[in-house]
Order: structure tokens, then C-alpha cells, then sequence
């Protein structure tokens, strides 16, 4: 399907969460779906550094992944619902502190679907770097690690309103996509 046209204004006026295991593309795919519709864009981990004043791996070795999970869920119950954003979650976000639920209730949810060796393909590069849950391991760990802590977390990635696989999608043919299912609503 080609693409409709190369600016959309998406009529919302809810956030659009992007969801979806590290290294799928959802802070790159929503700066650009910002930049193409007109809509706010707000990366979760940014806002995480922001409130901390450190790095997320700081964070992480300091507050341990349990503290850190309390501060993502804050930040984002805390991202205003009444207003249109484009919101790059972190891949954890949706499966802790009934964070889909929440999201699923308050805007619209969009999962960007890869398949483990092509996050691998990412996250084995500079993607990878500075990740707290990847460090550590060699190529062989990282596909057993990422296989299976996506089976566990698809069980919440797939309530998302809306799939996407993006292993050859770009943020234009999103918008349309987007587009028609908002039409549909």
C-alpha cells in the first residue's frame, strides 16, 4: 500500500503509546510520526533521566530494577491523557504496575512487533550499549535472553490496539495505518 501522503494530522486528542521490546524502533518511529503528523513527541526513558538527573543503567545499579519500574510507571500516569503525544514507552513498561491496562484505557496503543533475531541484529550494535538487562552477555545469551523475555512480555504487548510488524515499515505508512484505524474507532 503506498503511502497516502506525506503529512498527516492525526485528529486526536489522547496519547498514542508506542510499545514494543528494546531495540524495536520506538523512539526513532515516533520521533518521525511526531515530526510527520504534528503531534508532541515524548520519550519515556528522556522524562526517566530527566526526573533521576542520571543515566538509566545509574539508576538501575543504584535503585535496582524494582525501583526503577516505580519510577517508569510514575512518569508515565503522569503524562497528561487529555492532550494528543506520541509516547515511546520503555520494552518493560507494559508489563509492570498494570501499565497496559492503563494505557489501553487512556489512549492508543501501538505494539512494534520484531522477531528476535532481527532485535538482536539492533541491539548486538551501539543500540545495545548502556542497556542494564543486555550487559554482561555475549551474542549467543543475548538471542536466549531476548527469545524468551519476549514470549514473557508478549502476553502484554499483544492487548495493544494496535500490531505492527516493522521489520520494513516506515513511519509514513504508520500514520496511514494509524489513520484508518482512528477513522474505524
Amino acid at each position: 500500500m503506498p503511502p497516502l501522503n506525506n503529512s498527516i494530522k492525526l485528529s486526536v486528542t489522547y496519547p498514542i503509546f508506542l510499545i514494543g521490546f528494546m531495540g524495536c524502533g520506538k523512539t526513532t518511529m515516533g520521533r518521525k510520526i511526531a515530526n510527520k503528523s504534528g503531534i508532541p513527541f515524548i520519550d519515556l526513558d528522556h522524562q526517566i533521566v530527566e526526573a533521576s538527573g542520571m543515566s538509566i543503567s545509574n539508576y538501575f545499579e543504584i535503585h535496582g530494577e524494582e525501583g526503577f519500574r516505580n519510577l517508569e510507571s510514575q512518569l508515565l500516569k503522569s503524562i497528561p491523557v487529555d492532550h494528543a503525544g506520541i509516547i515511546s514507552t520503555g520494552g518493560g513498561v507494559p508489563c509492570f504496575h498494570n501499565n497496559m491496562d492503563w494505557m489501553n484505557e487512556n489512549g492508543m496503543t501501538i505494539y512494534l512487533k520484531l522477531a528476535p533475531k532481527a532485535l538482536l541484529k539492533r541491539l548486538s550494535g551501539k543500540e545495545g550499549a548502556g542497556r542494564p538487562l543486555l550487559q554482561g552477555k555475549n551474542t549467543e545469551e543475548m538471542l536466549d535472553f531476548i527469545t524468551l523475555k519476549l514470549e514473557e512480555r508478549e502476553v502484554f504487548y499483544n492487548k495493544a490496539k494496535l500490531i505492527l510488524d516493522v521489520h520494513e515499515i516506515n513511519p509514513t505508512l504508520v500514520l496511514d495505518l494509524l489513520s484508518i484505524k482512528l477513522q474505524s474507532k
